[in-house]
């Protein structure tokens, strides 16, 4: 799929490259964009993750919680195992397993849900980016605005990269949405 993308941008760019002529790409403008350092550096990137590493911690606390009580049955179990008959320990053994079923489906359900939750947010990220991507492309002219790892750039000069304009935009909104969410 990300073959796809960056053969089919490739190819965008080709085409435009050879339609333009030589004095006229002396004005285009292309730009690139690097979601992943707005992602770390933006005030609303930073909060994205900090959602998911507290979602992701509390699971694994959690989890790690169950993992012990079920470390300590299987103690008592063995311990128990020598005074208990055959049917008993049977019966606490089948138990013992049904709770490590119930454990591992507990286990597949939150990775599912922290899944869930980081690509919800991740996406939601995307869409604002993108939106701040084509008002700038609008605004400043742009012929075309790419991301820089997704469109398999190897190098471009620093004055094609407008990461930095977008997380200044991007945390001015941040910034407007959560003085609007407080009131």
């Amino acid at each position: 799929m990300r073959s796809n993308i960056t053969g089919f941008f490739t190819a965008v760019l080709v085409i435009i490259f050879m339609t333009i002529s030589v004095q006229a790409a002396e004005t285009v403008k292309i730009g690139l964009i690097d979601f992943q350092k707005v992602l770390k550096t933006s005030n609303a990137g930073k909060a994205a993750q900090s959602e998911i590493n507290k979602q992701g911690k509390k699971m694994e606390a959690d989890l790690k919680k169950k993992k012990e009580e079920l470390e300590e049955l299987k103690q008592k179990i063995d311990r128990e195992a020598l005074v208990m008959t055959k049917e008993m320990r049977d019966q606490k053994e089948r138990e013992f397993r049904i709770k490590i079923n119930d454990f591992k489906m507990l286990e597949k359900k939150y990775k599912e849900n922290f899944n869930e939750v980081n690509t919800k947010l991740v996406f939601q990220f995307r869409n604002e980016i993108v939106g701040l991507v084509e008002k700038i492309g609008k605004r400043d002219g742009y012929l075309i605005i790419m991301e820089k790892n997704e469109a398999g750039v190897v190098f471009s000069p620093d004055s094609m990269e407008i990461t930095d304009e977008i997380i200044k935009l991007y945390n001015a909104d941040y910034a407007k949405k959560s003085a609007n969410t407080k009131k």
